[in-house]
């Protein structure tokens, strides 16, 4: 099955599934509360439904004690722009789209505990959730639950320019 660019069934390809399940960061785009476009790299989780990545609210033993910018900005801009992607030739390329949702939880996320496991492996991942733990910890649970795919291979995918 031929799927066109934008057909959220593309998540559902070997290249997508590799991305989505990799030690890749995902790298999120939005618009700063100043206007200007940003990049951040983040850990992620796919659900399955959602791209999940969190970041501290508060966090004193990391030295966290106020927001990240971007959850204000993600809160009046929501529309986002992600792209999960290898740096080996020729590339695999993932892109997302749609709006994010921001959830406020006590403690750490939990899709962000098993990112530190994927990331860091299991002892990194549970040195990682014990250096958070304390009771003012607050995390942002930002998810997108993507209304546009692409993939890109440059094998049997290319970008839109190149196809033609």
């Amino acid at each position: 099955m031929d799927l066109p660019q934008g057909d959220v069934r593309l998540l559902e390809t070997d290249v997508a599934q590799r991305l989505l399940h990799s030690t890749i960061p995902a790298r999120i785009a939005y618009t700063a509360v100043d206007g200007t476009p940003r990049i951040m790299p983040s850990w992620f989780t796919w659900t399955g439904e959602e791209l999940v990545m969190a970041t501290y609210l508060h966090c004193p033993p990391m030295g966290i004690l106020r927001p990240a910018a971007r959850v204000r900005a993600l809160r009046e801009r929501p529309d986002v722009a992600v792209s999960i992607d290898t740096d080996t030739h020729p590339p695999e390329v993932l892109l997302l789209r749609g709006r994010v949702s921001i959830t406020e939880v006590d403690g750490m996320v939990p899709e962000q505990a098993q990112a530190a496991r994927r990331f860091l492996g299991e002892e990194g991942g549970a040195g990682y959730v014990a250096g958070a733990d304390h009771p003012e910890t607050r995390m942002a649970r930002i998810a997108l639950r993507p209304a546009w795919a692409g993939v890109i291979d440059f094998r049997t995918r290319l970008p839109g320019v190149m196809s033609h």
